[in-house]
């Protein structure tokens, strides 16, 4: 192990791997390998793709797999129809053994396809669109024909990637998506995302070598740190050194930026194995590659794809970062390989600060007595040359820009500060609401809600989140996926009835993400097991026992059914109507317990993430009396069913009605689809 004397410094805070030019190609990107899992996988697409009944002309490429202890597998595909690749076409499918148990696909979207794949745009046309939407000089533009399906309705569009430098000096690698039919500009992304700043010391450091001291570390899957010699791109000479003294804690030496480039991978490395069990940005057991390039105005650093750019666009380029900047960078590589977070959105805000998360996380792990864990982001650089840090976990509007609570007008923010409300939840359910001295720094938080948090801890924040971004995230989801993610996650790492699951809810009501169907503890008591006082529970006698709106009761092939092939499908009709179901049913006086459970799947043409417009309401209807167990709506859109249970312990010794009514607006379709239902009384 070496000793280094190590700078910090300026650098950019956000980083896309080098591969979201091509997101549908094999991960990881930049020649790493597959890890086996997915290489197992892509062997199994095509019996996946007819489980799924992909349509023709889809294809599944397999990214990524988390496997839990018990066999279950959660694996994240990308698509592409017809040759295209398909931008916000993924899914995550959960299986056990042969069994699909369920998938979730990207805002809802099990359909990718478009009426043609024959622009009306020209590529020429599309091209002069990105790079005047770019508002820099391009030093080149290419583009791609791709199906858009990011943000909606799937559209024919071209991937413009437009390369130059910006005004204030600062590289930029930006992809403008262009529709291919009206010219419109649908969504930009830069892959380079950089700040400025100054230096500063973050002590003696040692990292890992080997051999006759290369900056090598076999310890950590052959981690290397490279020396580009003035070159953008290729692989580089690896840092060497005759004594095993690495650098001097200035510009001067170029092995500086070297130490903190390896520094950094050390510590992700670490941390991610751990915590999380994972070998490697990718998975793969493959250590870090980072590449350092040295230029008239900036040092610039490759860590598995991701690129950080240090220097302040006028010639003084000041390698080196702090830990959590670096944990930061090279999880948005995790990000990629995992929930592959789109930059825009609420989808940008999460991925943003999903790398605040884990980049914190580091920071607590390294334990480094120079720059000790916090929950500031970036204050060791003074990128501000006030000594303030870029952000707040603990009151992210302290940065005047970022919000502290969600509203539907955070996902039209940059991602820097829409990710202030995720920020918010880590620190509120890591340390609760109140002041305290963490790490030498006084944090204060408050509810957005008012209420008081009891913190579950940072170490339980960091697994549940981590379990959310790699097995509940697809790339365009929303705050409320986020929500509905982690409580899931939550109650599979420790109970639905756990403390920690109670906590990570409390703290997302805490910046406001409305509740959704995911829900801890009592609200959600266990499905029910016994003899069911429901007749005809699962709807194969057809409309037999159930009285309500004629036709509810269907065995249409059109929307599936659970079990059998009959079903109850409420509204659907993309008009204003009201439809309804029940059935009258006695629960005894000597029930100690009585449950009602049942399996809905909901499928929506609104494309809101905000806005209820359709609703089914599940009913208890006592005498003149009704009351409203819960409510659903097109918020609550599941591409499988869900089984959802509420207690009815309180109608014991009466005779009650069942009931489900469903409501829809006047335009826009939404499907409830019940089945299964059942009433237990012990």
């Amino acid at each position: 192990m070496a000793v280094v004397a190590a700078a910090g410094l300026a650098a950019s805070f956000t980083g896309t791997p080098a591969g979201a030019a091509d997101r549908t190609a094999p991960l990881p990107a930049s020649g790493f390998n597959e890890p086996a899992a997915v290489q197992a996988e892509t062997a199994l697409t095509a019996r996946t793709a007819a489980a799924l009944g992909i349509a023709a002309g889809e294809k599944l490429h397999p990214r990524g797999v988390v496997k839990d202890p018990d066999g279950t597998e959660f694996v994240h595909y990308d698509r592409t129809y017809n040759g295209l690749k398909v931008v916000g076409g993924d899914l995550i499918i959960k299986r056990k053994g042969a069994t699909i148990a369920g998938v979730t696909y990207n805002r809802g979207a099990k359909n990718i396809g478009v009426a043609s794949t024959k622009p009306t745009l020209t590529q020429a046309a599309a091209l002069s669109k990105g790079a005047k939407a770019a508002e820099f000089k391009a030093t080149s533009t290419k583009g791609a024909l791709i199906v858009f399906a990011a943000t909606g309705k799937p559209v024919l569009a071209y991937e413009v990637v437009t390369t130059g430098v910006k005004a204030d000096q600062t590289p930029s690698v930006l992809h403008t998506f262009v529709d291919a039919r009206s010219g419109a500009v649908l969504a930009q992304d830069d892959e380079i995302k950089t700040g400025t700043g100054n230096s500063m010391y973050s002590g003696t450091v040692f990292i890992g070598t080997s051999g006759s001291f290369t900056m090598s570390d076999p310890t950590r899957g052959g981690s290397h740190t490279t020396d580009l010699n003035g070159a953008t791109s290729g692989t580089g000479t690896t840092f060497t050194d005759p004594d095993d003294t690495w650098g001097s804690g200035t510009t001067a030496n170029r092995q500086t930026a070297g130490v903190d480039a390896h520094f950094g991978a050390q510590l992700t490395w670490d941390y991610y194995k751990n915590v999380h069990g994972r070998s490697g940005i990718f998975n793969n057991g493959q250590g870090a590659r980072s590449r350092v390039h040295y230029g008239n105005a900036y040092v610039n650093a490759f860590w598995d794809g991701t690129q950080m750019t240090y220097g302040d666009g006028a010639g003084n380029a000041r390698p080196l970062t702090s830990i959590d900047v670096a944990g930061h960078e090279m999880s948005h590589g995790v990000t990629e390989a995992t929930a592959d977070l789109n930059y825009f959105g609420d989808a940008g805000g999460l991925n943003e600060s999903t790398s605040d998360i884990f980049g914190t996380a580091v920071e607590f792990s390294a334990n480094n007595s120079s720059d000790p864990g916090d929950y500031l982001i970036g204050e060791k650089i003074n990128i501000n040359g006030n000594g303030t840090p870029l952000r707040y976990m603990d009151k992210p509007s302290k940065d005047g820009r970022s919000y502290d609570c969600w509203s539907s007008a955070v996902s039209g923010a940059d991602p820097h500060y829409s990710s202030g409300p995720l920020n918010h939840w880590f620190y509120l359910a890591s340390e609760g609401t109140g002041s305290k001295v963490i790490g030498g720094v006084t944090h204060a938080s408050t509810a957005c809600n008012g209420a008081t948090i009891t913190p579950v801890g940072r170490d339980v924040a960091a697994k549940v989140w981590y379990r959310t971004l790699t097995t509940k995230l697809t790339s365009g989801s929303t705050y409320r996926d986020a929500r509905e993610g982690a409580i899931n996650s939550a109650k599979e790492l420790y109970g639905p009835d756990s403390a920690q699951c109670k906590g990570i809810e409390a703290a997302f009501s805490a910046i406001s993400v409305p509740a959704g169907a995911a829900a801890c503890g009592g609200t959600e008591p266990e499905p029910p097991t016994g003899t069911n006082r429901l007749l005809n529970p699962g709807f194969e006698s057809g409309a037999v026992n159930w009285t309500g709106t004629t036709g509810v009761i269907t065995n249409s092939t059109s929307k599936p059914a659970r079990t059998g092939s009959y079903k109850a499908w409420l509204q659907g009709n993309g008009r204003s109507s009201t439809e309804n179901l029940g059935q009258s049913v006695a629960i005894p006086a000597t029930a100690t317990a009585a449950s009602l459970s049942f399996w809905i799947r909901i499928d929506t043409a609104e494309t809101t993430a905000s806005t209820v417009y359709d609703t089914v309401k599940v009913q208890i209807v006592d005498g003149a009396t009704t009351t409203t167990l819960g409510t659903l709506s097109n918020l609550n859109k599941s591409s499988s069913y869900v089984q959802k249970t509420f207690s009815v312990t309180q109608y014991k010794g009466k005779t009650v009605t069942v009931r489900f009514v469903g409501q829809e607006d006047a335009s826009l379709q939404t499907s409830f689809v019940i089945d299964d239902v059942s009433l237990v009384a012990g």
